[in-house]
């Protein structure tokens, strides 16, 4: 079984678009369309409608989900995007590294 590069919870760097250069923290994981859902970026606005007397209608704005080919795992370490390597333990559990510093991610 091999070890996703981006998992819900990792801060991770977007490298390119029209959110390069910011950070974030993975909300939510789409293994199969390759995307994930990164909290306060690639926000879009989207049309609500109104359910039941209490709650409101209206234009809220939602994150949508950015490609896995465009984030890099954040290494608090370098203090940058960077690749990911995948360390097999004594224990033979997996652990994700960062391939610059070798520090776990």
């Amino acid at each position: 079984m091999s070890l996703a590069r981006i998992k819900k919870g990792d801060k991770v760097y977007v490298n390119a678009g029209k959110e390069k250069g910011k950070t974030g923290t993975v909300l939510k994981v789409f293994p199969q369309q390759q995307r994930a859902i990164v909290d306060g970026l690639n926000m879009v606005k989207k049309h609500i409608r109104r359910r039941t007397e209490a709650e409101q209608g209206g234009i809220r704005e939602v994150p949508a989900p950015l490609p896995f080919s465009v984030l890099n795992p954040y290494c608090g370490q370098c203090n940058r995007g960077v690749r990911v390597g995948v360390k097999v333990m004594k224990d033979s559990s997996k652990l994700r590294v960062c391939k610059k510093c070798q520090q776990a991610i």
